[in-house]
């Protein structure tokens, strides 16, 4: 993790691009300039250092020299060669202008440096929001590289201390600690036990007990609440070993059904450079879940190895991937939504995915990978991980599908296969439905009346091209509308004799029962399915989704 941009930072880094600013002002006005700044981690009551100056031999200002604040107004001071002005730069802390003495007219020191303290003021701005942009741009490279690592141990048998150290070593690298321990929960002791250690031995690590009053990580494994614990806070002896100084502690937690089952506890501690911020709270908390579905796969993976049993594996893997899809009261109470996915083997490549946004918007996205079975299945949990991610970090659809593009690019590129993906926002407040479609063919906008229309694609599936498609807007009623997203394995059903059940007898079981509960009109497709095939086993995944907001 980069450190976060400063005033300071800033001059450093523009240094050059200063020196000229300040030699083009002493060309234009007479009076000299130069910029100083102070680091934050200076001790207190250092002296500022020369950053830039429209001369090399322009003289520093004394150890006692007045530093105004950037709210303040200019501080007057007599140097051996003239008059000269400290000003603080607004938004800066850590920055100072001092402008003068003047060669020429010497009455005119005030306004001239005002003028060039907005001039520099603009200019330190842009370097810090480049920085940003910079800062951002590595953090979210560090998180889809960690998602890359999580998602491939996902798809390996691996032990679990396999899985846990090579975790706990990428997440301790990624975030620049010396210490690490990822503690997993006994259910028989009620104990909080080591499984991998970064700059500490598991064999050495106590058992920590779960309702220990004292100890970070029985408080985070009970509250299931990310936090920094400072350097004084909950001191245990039995967290010594792997704690130095301020920690960094998230729980693991495995989502099921019936709610949050907490799993174990992932502690950080001993950064290399400054201490743990709300960034690195953030990326640690993002990937969690991902941390506690790659254990908990490694459990399964333990569990069946050891029963010797393909078939129970066949199951825990359905129950794995049917668990990673959200519940639909996601969406509540903005939304009413049902849905159901039935794989044509034990794991499949359909998916979708519901969004709790901003201003009462309700986000919704249903996709198909080519292809099913276990390889489906990986990519269908790379891209449920990539939207969890992306899907609140933009209002567009367009932009959503594009950053889902590019953090799965190299494994559809690798693969060889793709994935339809319709992703749609709704805006009940303003009456607006926006989305974006990349060859989804069945989504369908079917009004109060009946009427239906299609929302079409515009692009091919996610992985044959590398431009997202636009995002579309279309009128939408609150409460009367109703969003119709299913898969092809449920136009493309078969009878017994072979025949194909076609896109709009599903459209038309919809329509006779569109005034009912959305779970009812699911459960009259899904009939229809039944009597159709004749009880015959899908030939592909089977999913559908209805919305109404």
């Amino acid at each position: 993790m980069v450190s976060a941009p400063s005033g300071a930072r800033a001059a450093h880094r523009a240094a050059g691009e200063l020196d000229a600013l300040l030699a083009a002002y002493h060309a234009s006005t007479g009076c000299h300039a130069a910029i100083w700044t102070r680091a934050a981690s200076a001790p207190a009551g250092a002296p500022p250092e020369r950053r830039s100056a429209s001369r090399r031999d322009h003289a520093a200002p004394r150890d006692d020299l007045p530093l105004p604040a950037s709210t303040n107004g200019p501080v007057a001071v007599r140097e051996a060669d003239g008059d000269a002005l400290v000003l603080g730069l607004a938004g800066f802390s850590d920055v100072w202008l001092v402008v003068g003495p003047c060669t020429g007219d010497a009455s005119q020191l005030t306004r001239h440096a005002e003028f060039l303290r907005l001039a520099v003021a603009e200019h330190l701005q842009s370097a810090v929001e480049v920085e940003q942009s910079a800062h951002e741009l590595s953090e979210r490279y560090e998180e889809i590289n960690l998602l890359y690592t999580i998602s491939e141990i996902l798809g390996r048998a691996v032990t679990l201390e396999e899985t846990a150290t090579t975790i706990l070593t990428e997440l301790a690298e990624t975030t620049g600690a010396r210490r690490a321990a990822l503690l997993l929960h006994d259910r028989v002791t009620d104990t909080l036990q080591a499984v991998a250690a970064v700059g500490a031995r598991v064999a050495e690590l106590q058992p920590i007990a779960a309702d220990d009053p004292h100890s970070a990580s029985g408080r985070v494994f009970r509250t299931l609440h990310p936090t920094i614990v400072e350097r004084e806070q909950a001191i245990s002896e039995a967290e010594a070993p792997f704690r130095l100084g301020p920690m960094l502690s998230v729980p693991l937690v495995w989502s099921t059904p019936a709610g949050g089952e907490p799993l174990g506890v992932v502690h950080l501690s001993g950064r290399r450079f400054g201490e743990f911020t709300a960034g690195d709270l953030k990326l640690v908390t993002a990937i969690a879940t991902q941390i506690a579905a790659a254990v908990q796969n490694a459990r399964l993976v333990r569990a069946s190895l050891q029963q010797q049993r393909m078939a129970q594996e066949m199951v825990l893997a359905h129950d794995l991937q049917m668990r990673l899809l959200p519940r639909v009261d996601v969406a509540a109470p903005h939304a009413r939504v049902a849905a159901r996915v039935v794989p044509a083997e034990s794991v499949g490549g359909d998916f979708y995915n519901l969004f709790r946004l901003d201003e009462g918007r309700t986000g919704v996205m249903i996709g198909d990978v080519s292809s099913h079975g276990y390889r489906a299945a990986l990519i269908m949990a790379l891209a449920m991980s990539a939207t969890a991610i992306h899907a609140r970090g933009s209002s567009d659809p367009s932009a959503t599908l594009d950053a889902v593009l590019h953090s799965l690019h190299e494994e559809l590129s690798s693969t060889e296969m793709y994935i339809t993906t319709f992703y749609a926002v709704v805006d009940p407040s303003r009456g607006r439905l926006h989305f974006a479609n990349a060859g989804h063919p069945h989504a369908f906008l079917m009004r109060a009346d009946g009427t239906v229309e299609r929302l079409g694609a515009s692009t091919p599936p996610l992985g044959m091209i590398d431009d997202p498609p636009a995002t579309e807007t279309r009128d939408w009623q609150p409460g009367r509308d109703l969003l119709l997203l299913f898969t092809d394995g449920i136009s493309d059903a078969v009878d017994r004799a072979g025949r194909r059940l076609g896109e709009e007898p599903v459209i038309e079981a919809v329509r006779a029962v569109r005034d009912r509960p959305e779970d009812e009109i699911v459960q009259a497709v899904f009939a229809q399915l039944e009597v159709y095939q004749g009880g015959a086993r899908p030939l592909d995944d089977l999913t559908l989704v209805v919305l109404r907001s």
